[in-house]
């Protein structure tokens, strides 16, 4: 199976920036989270998303160029084989300038939201994020 990648552009706005006029670390995490559920509630089956969630049990951050304000860059995830009730998501923020300032590897864990527990991802939960 190959991954499908999703993009998606964010814009470096004021209140994204830190003291050193970068984007501050703790909005990359913020966007981190919000593409992956843009993601998700994009391709995610409706069925899925109200049976399902997802929560992060580890985020490995690369910080390689800074983003500055008004700079728009450009999301790129996608998501690995699943493991039991865990699945990577991967994850590039391209700068104007076509180079990744930003790269992550965030494992999330899937929770039955009836049990309230993890539970294996299903083939058909994962299915939709691959190309067939």
């Amino acid at each position: 199976m190959t991954h499908s990648v999703f993009e998606m552009a964010l814009a470096a706005a004021p209140e994204h920036i830190d003291e050193l006029g970068h984007v501050n670390n703790a909005v990359w995490v913020q966007w981190i989270q919000q593409v992956a559920i843009a993601h998700w509630e994009k391709v995610a089956d409706p069925a899925h998303k109200s049976a399902y969630f997802w929560v992060v049990t580890r985020h490995e951050i690369d910080y390689l160029r800074p983003a500055v304000e008004g700079d728009v860059v450009t999301a790129r995830t996608w998501v690995g084989e699943p493991k039991g009730a865990r699945s990577d998501r991967y994850m590039e923020f391209i700068g104007p300038g076509g180079q990744v300032c930003v790269r992550s590897k965030t494992s999330w864990a899937i929770v039955d939201s009836a049990k309230g527990r993890p539970v294996r991802v299903p083939a058909e939960v994962i299915a939709p994020f691959f190309d067939a």
